[in-house]
């Protein structure tokens, strides 16, 4: 648009439905006036240790450790610091690791502990997680990053034919590739679009050989993300990036782990379980809250943590007590995570259930820029089921 062609009063309107133009967002938002799909307040969200003492009555963290109040990609960038310093096996690289990565999580390690420790790879997700299957087989445990979950998919097959398979394939020999870790930034942020949103979790739930894991909160992500590298088999460890920043408690300083094969009930309740993993937690919580308070319910909230081998007895234990169970996850409901959970479910709390089990998950199409925020499951649409 060029203004200086035009008269004064011409180029002001122009100027002015430019400006108008610009300021629209291209993406959507908190819909104005909503009840329930309020943004989320993480600085009093009850899934988050506000003060040290409440973190340390957890039975899961060191009771006697300093902490300090940490957001989710410092938490993991503490846990990376910890692993580097007390053993030389351990590598970390990927995409712009060593400049700190594109969410931080890498930040100021290079300079630490140095480029052979530390370091950069080319654009190649193949390469990275070949690269990390050979220097586990050779006894490193190496930390490799894929720049976004989304990205992963050239790896697809090091990863299902390679690391999966293994120690199956090595026999009594004992060879393995525990100690690979690879971490990738997963899920929705509002605005990402086709090729920064996707949640691809439940392609590596159908392979025996990975373990995969999603961390809810800085504390959680911590443990969990200090036990991956100690696990005798190849972890996937998937962040929710909207957390990177949004999501600060209060973390032990002291090195911790927690166990990567054990769901968590957060919230105890006697009428409705409800399963999720990940960010969708925080939205489950506001949606239980509303529920309890509407139909005067109570309602059991379990954190999966780990997505593959997931822990079914306290999941079935649960639903036998309730009888009634709802699963919610980001990614698309079409043979997700939920369907595997749904169906355990029927197959042994069947006797004791009082309904069907719900499934409240993102819709089977692709994530439109425009769209992202009604695609994914929302508190509207998780309250629904505890109707």
């Amino acid at each position: 648009m060029r203004l200086s062609a035009q008269s004064p009063k011409t180029g002001i309107r122009s100027y002015n439905r430019l400006r108008t133009i610009l300021q629209q967002r291209a993406y959507s938002a908190h819909p104005p006036n909503a009840r329930l799909n309020l943004p989320i307040d993480y600085s009093t969200h009850p899934l988050l240790h506000h003060s040290s003492a409440a973190l340390q009555r957890h039975p899961d963290f060191p009771s006697d450790s300093s902490t300090k109040r940490v957001n989710l990609f410092q938490a993991i960038n503490s846990a990376l610091t910890h692993a580097l310093r007390t053993d030389d096996r351990v590598l970390v690289f990927g995409e712009d690791v060593a400049f700190g990565g594109v969410f931080r999580c890498s930040m100021n390690l290079a300079t630490e502990f140095g480029s052979e420790r530390v370091f950069n790879t080319p654009l190649s997700e193949q390469g990275i997680v070949g690269f990390g299957i050979g220097c586990a087989a050779q006894g490193m445990k190496p930390i490799a990053e894929i720049q976004f979950a989304d990205y992963v998919y050239p790896a697809f097959d090091q990863l299902v034919n390679e690391a999966a398979k293994w120690r199956y394939r090595e026999g009594a020999t004992g060879g393995n590739v525990g100690g690979l870790v690879v971490r990738m930034p997963c899920g929705g942020v509002g605005h990402g679009a086709l090729y920064h949103s996707q949640s691809p979790e439940s392609l590596f739930t159908h392979v025996p050989g990975l373990r995969v894991v999603m961390p809810r909160s800085p504390a959680q992500a911590k443990g969990l993300l200090l036990a991956a590298i100690a696990c005798n088999d190849p972890v996937i460890f998937m962040e929710p990036k909207v957390l990177y920043r949004a999501a600060v408690e209060q973390v032990p300083l002291d090195a911790y782990e927690l166990p990567i094969d054990q769901a968590e009930i957060v919230k105890e309740g006697k009428d409705v379980t409800v399963v999720s993993y990940g960010h969708p937690l925080y939205t489950c919580s506001s949606a239980i809250a509303a529920a309890e308070n509407d139909f005067d319910i109570s309602i059991e909230l379990i954190d999966l943590r780990s997505l593959y081998p997931w822990d079914r007895e306290r999941v079935l234990k649960s639903v036998r007590k309730t009888g009634r169970a709802v699963v919610v996850h980001e990614s698309m409901v079409n043979a997700g995570v939920g369907a595997e959970v749904a169906a355990t479910i029927q197959e042994g709390a069947f006797l004791t259930l009082e309904a069907p089990v719900q499934r409240v998950a993102g819709w089977c199409t692709h994530m439109g820029l425009t769209y992202e925020r009604f695609n994914i499951p929302d508190v509207t649409s998780e309250s629904d089921p505890l109707h």
